[in-house]
């Protein structure tokens, strides 16, 4: 498949790139500074802003999946949204984020008096989008949200999916690498299996 991937150069972004490539699919490797792309088979590394809602169209266009790895702060769910329908992408992949996971029923995690400060604008900015994906009637978007500690480690291929509650392991501890997540959201392209829904990865 042809795959567009914007925020390449990040730490999820570049893996999902890596898993890609290894699994034989065309990568566009689209990010602010190129040059900090890893040089992997089948992968193109291309210049691109998340701001520019018309410039993502015309990259994204002829993919037959988009998907967007991007600092919620840092970019305009309604341009990336309008960018995706825009370009008529197959379908439409965003990395996001643990926040807007429920810890008790209607309880999402960023709600929660132990969230860190540091992280909730991101967190909060992260469910809009979520929200603004769940109103989409004509786009065909998937919204992947990482365990509530999302980091460097081994690729494992071991990992647990759930919906829209937060996972945890045996020991309370809610966390995936970069490197497994990776590997749910390549399967989810080889597999749809969440169409138009949000669905987590975790331990």
């Amino acid at each position: 498949m042809k795959i567009a991937v914007t925020g390449a150069s990040g730490r999820a972004g570049s893996e999902i790139t890596r898993e890609l490539s290894r699994r034989g699919h065309a990568v566009t490797a689209i990010a602010r500074n190129p040059e900090k792309i890893a040089h992997l088979p089948n992968v193109t590394p291309t210049k691109g802003d998340v701001l520019d809602q018309a410039g993502l169209a015309k990259l994204w266009a002829g993919h037959d999946v988009a998907i967007s790895s991007v600092h919620f702060l840092a970019s305009d769910p309604d341009k990336l949204i309008g960018a995706a329908k825009d370009s008529k992408v197959g379908r439409y992949l965003v990395v996001g984020g643990a926040g807007s996971l429920e810890v008790a029923p209607g309880v999402k995690l960023v709600t929660t008096p132990g969230f860190p400060a540091q992280y909730k604008a991101e967190a909060e900015k992260g469910s809009a989008f979520l929200d603004l994906l769940r109103q989409e009637n004509e786009l065909n978007w998937t919204f992947i949200s990482p365990s509530a500690l999302f980091v460097e480690g081994e690729r494992t291929g071991k990992f647990r999916l759930g919906t829209d509650q937060l996972l945890a392991d045996a020991s309370g501890k809610s966390w995936i690498t970069f490197a497994d997540y990776a590997i749910a959201l390549a399967d989810e392209i080889d597999r749809p299996s969440h169409l138009r829904k949000r669905f987590t990865v975790g331990y």
